[in-house]
């Protein structure tokens, strides 16, 4: 056991997955950047491999990440289903031996209370890192382990762990909710723009910075899941639109604008932007299973009349 060298070559990881972040401006990484990782002291470390478990040769003991893969478009879980009740992550042993070397090395990362780095994968070639994570709980009847997300953003690894107390530990809890209730959110962006060819379902626009997964049901709506049924892929400017009654989209998928609008006066954007779209069909993906649920746009359609 190296503890000096355990914990510099985590911290250096944290530092290039933070300076990863900053030159590509948005949550998630590609593979192959996590899979050729950072040099160390002329040594290359990946931050992922074929294992969910991975644990770099250039580690003595214990893994660095552990890694959840992408769900298959149209089979999406709601992210409650990966929380427990005490709000941590259930993550799973690798196979069914508890004594397997993989998961040996999570239980002693538990003991030691070293920080990884969680990998959550999005869209088939893209993860979203969160990181420090530490495995707080191991239970080999259920085969799978507790993780925690850690609220610190510049987290510096120690070369030794310490126990952390009650307070510390609900402060965890709350973390991991809205870690993981923010890394689902942005997944379903990534499967919605997807689905939808990387354009807004409305005016056919591509550019993935200006588009967003709006929902049909919203967020705080118990039905509200960050799945494909209850997406739409629309531009900033129709996202908004819809989300404050602007615009609604009928159940035959038809866009209807707002009468007073529709009657208004302006420049050229809300005439080409909105006006212009009056009657116009949304095109949604062609497999039934990624289209929009019709009972939802019904539902939030009777809303948008409401407003108007």
């Amino acid at each position: 056991m190296n503890p000096e060298l355990d914990a510099s070559v985590r911290n250096a990881a944290f530092g290039f997955l933070n300076e990863q972040r900053l030159i590509r401006g948005g949550e998630s990484l590609p593979y192959k950047v996590l899979t050729e990782g950072f040099l160390y002291e002329g040594r290359r470390v990946p931050l992922m491999g074929p294992q969910g478990i991975f644990k770099p040769a250039v580690l003595p003991d214990m893994p660095l990440s552990i890694t959840t893969v992408p769900v298959v478009l149209g089979r999406e879980r709601p992210y409650q289903d990966e929380l427990g009740a005490d709000g941590l992550l259930r993550y799973r042993y690798r196979g069914v031996d508890p004594g397997h070397r993989d998961n040996r090395g999570l239980v002693l990362a538990m003991e030691r209370q070293a920080p990884l780095v969680y990998l959550h994968g999005v869209v088939p070639g893209w993860y979203i890192p969160a990181y420090p994570v530490f495995i707080v709980g191991a239970d080999p009847a259920s085969l799978t382990f507790t993780v925690a997300v850690d609220q610190q953003p510049n987290f510096v690894a120690r070369p030794s762990g310490q126990a952390f107390g009650v307070e510390e530990n609900l402060v965890r809890s709350y973390v991991t909710r809205v870690t993981m209730h923010r890394i689902h959110q942005h997944a379903f962006r990534q499967r919605v723009l997807l689905a939808y060819q990387e354009r807004c379902a409305i005016c056919s626009l591509k550019h993935h910075e200006l588009l967003e997964a709006s929902h049909i049901l919203p967020d705080g709506d118990p039905r509200g899941e960050p799945v494909l049924p209850n997406g739409i892929a629309l531009c900033n400017l129709h996202h908004a639109a819809f989300d404050r009654h602007v615009l609604g989209i009928r159940p035959d998928l038809t866009v209807d604008l707002r009468l007073d609008i529709l009657h208004e006066s302006d420049g050229p954007m809300l005439r080409h932007g909105l006006q212009g779209f009056q009657g116009a069909r949304v095109s949604v993906p062609r497999p039934t299973h990624q289209q929009p649920n019709r009972e939802f746009l019904e539902e939030r359609y009777a809303l948008f009349r409401k407003a108007s």
